[in-house]
């Protein structure tokens, strides 16, 4: 059974950067496409990032394009999640999901069949 933690949120003022990290065990990646979603209070999930199961091909959130970039490391079972120039409005709970998935990536949130715990990134302005 694949298990995903997600790891390297925290505090950072605006225009920092942070790296968070999504690594799986039980499982191989290299099957999967993966996505990093972001949550507010009473808000619903929304994806901020997603790459194929090769790693090739990705996408991005129009809020994040250019600032935040996503790789993921089949040999070592981790997908990134780079975010530079961060800003108030990127605070959020943020989740990595998995879902087997042979085409291109996956947007929606429902379709992941796996789940992180979450990680909190807080940016002060």
């Amino acid at each position: 059974q694949l298990q995903l933690v997600e790891s390297g949120g925290g505090l950072v003022q605006s225009g920092g950067s942070l790296r968070l990290s999504c690594e799986a065990s039980g499982d191989t990646l290299e099957y999967h496409s993966v996505g990093w979603f972001r949550q507010t209070p009473g808000k619903e999930r929304t994806i901020v990032a997603a790459v194929q199961w090769t790693g090739d091909n990705r996408l991005y959130a129009s809020a994040v394009k250019g600032r935040f970039s996503i790789f993921k490391d089949n040999a070592k079972k981790v997908v990134y999640l780079q975010m530079d120039s961060l800003k108030a409005e990127d605070t959020a709970v943020y989740y990595c999901g998995a879902v087997r998935s042979w085409g291109p990536f996956v947007e929606d949130a429902y379709k992941y069949d796996h789940w992180g715990q979450g990680t909190q990134v807080t940016v002060s302005s």
